[in-house]
């Protein structure tokens, strides 16, 4: 089709004179937006609070799903009609339209309805990008998932229990357990209970873990340290302030501690993590869980409830 008004865009990458001004090199590709995703690092944007801030006015919203609209000269593998999740836009997809380059967009099979579309993107690229990519996990290892009845949590107790992990998960509620033991979860404790570092102790045998996927590091990071077994890896995916933890707690047992950035993957690291989940839902080990929903307009409401949720249960998305 021949790339309409809507499919081009000028923008601006350094400051400088005229020629800073460029066509922007993506092929871009129209969605119409049945739900979009939403993430806590939404909410540290909104607020300003986050290292990288977008220019103002924005449209928050990366982690889209619904149908292709049309498609700009270059796009090869999509076409109008098909069923697609996105992993990042142009545009934002708090929104009934969304723009992404193409190399953002990712044909959603039948066996998934819009809302698991909407809650693949960061949660499972994430996750796999934690587990694989940076802390390199091998069948056989154990693995400790804190918050492990939200999105990215669910996301990586599939993931762990697809690939071989003994996979063990913290929630805090007796719901959030039950259905982080339902997504693959071998143990599930509840984190609110006083003695759940010393029950996930022993159900090591007393040795420690080898790997933790750490959603809340400035609570949790330096129990974490004394959860590890020996070369043990903490992957630090999320946090809401700083934490002292004592370096020495990370030498005599070499642990490492390294930080999950999914904006920080290569496009050929995205296209093995895409590759590899699409094999996850045609296997049907791959279904994620979907917790509150919000129409559009109730966007605010929903990015309270996120904060201040006393207990994360699936992923949250607004139906647009």
């Amino acid at each position: 089709m021949a790339t309409s008004k809507l499919m081009r865009a000028i923008r601006v990458s350094e400051f400088g004179g005229p020629s800073v001004l460029k066509l922007s090199p993506d092929q871009p590709v129209l969605i119409r937006v049945h739900a979009c995703g939403v993430n806590p690092v939404e909410t540290y944007i909104r607020s300003g609070s986050y290292a990288r801030k977008p220019s103002l006015p924005y449209t928050p919203g990366s982690d889209v799903s619904g149908v292709v609209e049309a498609v700009g000269d270059g796009v090869c593998a999509l076409q109008a009609g098909d069923r697609v999740f996105t992993t990042g836009t142009v545009t934002g997809g708090y929104a009934d339209y969304t723009v992404a380059s193409e190399d953002m967009v990712h044909k959603l099979p039948e066996c998934l309805d819009f809302k698991q579309g909407a809650a693949i993107g960061i949660p499972y690229f994430t996750a796999y990008r934690a587990l694989i990519h940076k802390a390199h996990a091998k069948p056989g290892e154990a693995v400790l998932i804190h918050g492990a009845s939200g999105g990215v949590g669910i996301a990586a107790c599939q993931i762990a229990r697809a690939i071989g992990l003994k996979v063990l998960g913290t929630a805090g509620t007796a719901d959030g357990m039950k259905l982080v033991l339902s997504n693959g979860a071998h143990l599930a404790f509840n984190h609110r209970e006083e003695d759940y570092l010393a029950q996930i102790k022993d159900s090591t045998g007393g040795s420690g873990v080898n790997v933790i996927i750490e959603m809340l590091s400035n609570v949790n990071l330096s129990n974490d340290l004394k959860l590890l077994d020996a070369g043990g890896r903490v992957m630090i995916v999320g946090s809401r302030g700083p934490i002292e933890i004592d370096p020495r707690d990370t030498m005599i047992k070499e642990i490492s501690i390294t930080g999950v950035a999914l904006s920080s993957a290569t496009k050929s690291e995205t296209r093995e993590c895409a590759a590899a989940l699409y094999s996850g839902m045609e296997a049907g080990w791959l279904r994620p869980v979907i917790g509150p929903e919000y129409l559009l307009e109730q966007v605010g409401q929903a990015h309270e409830d996120l904060i201040n949720s006393s207990g994360a249960s699936g992923k949250m998305i607004l139906l647009i």
